[in-house]
Parts: structure tokens; sequence; C-alpha cells
């Protein structure tokens, strides 16, 4: 690894699913500043990055999202990532309200339907926003 990665905010996400990649894409258009990187589940520095943290192997029908030295995951992780995005989407903040039984109930059913909700969709990150993904 050419940078530590350690100290920044990353979003894992499922690279196979198109609705994950219209995640980023959302992320993208709409953070407050471009502070935030980018790496596929299936990446090799995903597998050394959760082992060096001492995490449990990723699920792909997982979001994940590290910040501040803490692992967030499902919709405790889209919660903490909407706090990075300009406005409307701090107001999920709300949803903090929910027990996280039942809010990762809901994140379960929309993960179980994600590759069907967007089937193919493809995203091509402008040059400046490639910096930004980690692949290996």
């Amino acid at each position: 690894m050419t940078k530590d990665f350690f100290d920044s905010k990353i979003v894992f996400y499922d690279g196979d699913c198109g609705f994950c990649n219209a995640t980023v894409q959302l992320v993208l258009k709409y953070e407050k500043s471009s502070e935030i990187y980018f790496t596929a589940l299936q990446s090799e520095f995903t597998k050394r990055f959760f082992h060096d943290k001492g995490l449990h192997f990723p699920d792909f029908s997982t979001f994940y999202f590290y910040s501040d030295g803490k692992m967030y995951s499902k919709s405790t992780a889209a919660i903490k990532l909407s706090h990075r995005l300009k406005f409307p989407f701090p107001l999920l903040s709300v949803f903090f309200i929910v027990p996280v039984f039942i809010r990762n109930g809901v994140y379960d059913l929309i993960a179980k339907r994600r590759k069907r909700i967007f089937s193919n969709f493809c995203f091509l990150p402008s040059p400046e926003q490639q910096k930004r993904f980690i692949k290996s």
C-alpha cells in the first residue's frame, strides 16, 4: 500500500452490485468534501484491511463505512456516511432513534434485492474521482 488508509474515511461496497455502484455515485455527487475513499469488498486491499484491523471477513451483502478509526456496517454505516453528504442527507440521522434490529431488518430486505434493483448499473468515475478508488 502506498498510502496509509488507516486514518481515512473508506466506503467498502460490493463491486459486482449495480445498486452499490449507484450508491457510490450518489456519494461522489453529494459529498461535502473529497475526503472519502472507495474500495470493492472483493479487492485485495479489503482483505488486508479487515485482517489488519482484526475484523471478520466482510459479507458481500453488507455496506461498510470506516471513519474515525471505527468500522460501521449496514444501516449504521449508511447513517454515519450521510453526515458527510450535503443537505438533505444528514437528516437521515433521525433514524438513529429506530432500534438497530429494525433498521438492519429493513437494510437486509433491501440488500437481498439489491442486484435486482439496479441489475447492470455501471459507473465510470472521472479521472479525479478515480484517484480515490483503492484498487489493491
